[in-house]
Parts: structure tokens; sequence; C-alpha cells
């Protein structure tokens, strides 16, 4: 796994040349994110707007082939597991292009989620409006959302992409434990770390 984490920041720095100049802006704290409609793994709509009895979302911009991704995989499905039935569910988006990255299309999105027992919402931005209204440049690319759409968070899941048992800073879960108290988040931006996100030609 460290020889393939190795190869994607490699790769990232690649990607990042090539496509990320098309991605400029993007949402900064404190700004109101706008709402969205995209499919579904099971072929549905949905949107935040959807979402029942919310306190917030953990927004994650994701992909099935990138070895971040992958690595990160588990503790995204913890964070929904732990924090879902609190009111902030995980809102999973792939807005890689299948062009470039054949593994990250429709039909093996699905095939991950089966694989994987996925319980949360993994969403196709085929167009990759969403990810570009957002900013969103990395797999994965986390935005911690309040009740009002208003972003709280930015940037990386915690602070060790390799090994989770050392993991000191779990930023996320410490910004949505923040919302839920009612206090101020403590860290508010971090870089993200992962595979640059595949644009359009």
């Amino acid at each position: 796994m460290k020889q393939l984490l190795a190869w994607c920041a490699v790769a990232a720095t690649l990607a990042t040349l090539s496509f990320t100049v098309k991605n400029p802006g993007g949402y900064s704290v404190g700004d109101t994110a706008r709402d969205f409609s995209l499919k579904n793994v099971d072929g549905k709509m949905v949107a935040l707007a959807d979402q029942k009895d919310v306190k917030g979302y953990i927004v994650v911009f994701t992909c099935n082939h990138c070895p971040y991704a992958m690595a990160y995989e588990d503790r995204v499905i913890a964070l929904h597991k732990k924090y879902a039935s609190q009111g902030f569910p995980v809102i999973a988006i792939n807005s890689n292009d299948k062009t470039i990255a054949p593994a990250d299309s429709y039909v093996n999105m699905q095939k991950r989620v089966k694989e994987k027992s996925i319980p949360y919402a993994y969403l196709y931005d085929e167009t990759q409006e969403i990810a570009k209204t957002y900013g969103a440049t990395r797999t994965p690319h986390v935005f911690v959302l309040d009740e009002n759409r208003v972003v709280r968070y930015i940037g990386a899941i915690d602070d060790n992409s390799e090994e989770p048992s050392e993991v000191k800073e779990k930023y996320v879960e410490n910004a949505v434990d923040a919302l839920l108290a009612g206090k101020e988040v403590p860290v508010k931006q971090t870089k993200a770390i992962g595979c640059g996100i595949k644009w359009k030609a």
C-alpha cells in the first residue's frame, strides 16, 4: 500500500499539472454551498435537501481507483455509521472523467458499493459541475457543512493517510463533534491529500 501511495503522490502531481488549472475558485469556510441533484448508484437522484432530520452534511469527493481514496474508504464508512444517526450523513461524490479513469465509471461505482457494502449515497458528478463549484481538487476532499449548508471545514479526513492506527488529528470528526456541541470548529481548513481529480479534456 505504501508503494501505491507513493506512486499516487507522483501521479497526483502530474494530474495537478495537467488538469487542475481548469478548476479555479470554489468555496471557502463560511460560504453557503449550493444544493445539487446527482444520480446515486441506485439510479435515483439525490439532493442535500432530500436528507431528512439533518444537522449537517459530510460531503466527500472521492472515487474508486485512487489509492488514497481506497485507503480512506473504511474510514469514510465509519464516519457515516457514527454520524448519520446523529444528523450528519456522508454524501460521497465521484467527479472523475471516466475517459481518463475508466475504473471510476458509473457502472464501476455500482460494483464498488456492492463489494464494500457502502451505506451512504455515492453520487456521480458526470459533468463535473459540482466539483468545480465546490472547489474540490483531490480524492478524497471533504467539505463539512452545517444544516444551513454553510461550509465549516474543508480538507483532509485526518492527518495520516497511510496508517489509521497512527492518526493523531481526526479533522472531520473534530469538526462534526464541535458542530454537534454547538461549538466553534477547532481546525477549519487543511490540505486535502490524494490523487488529483481527473478533469475532462
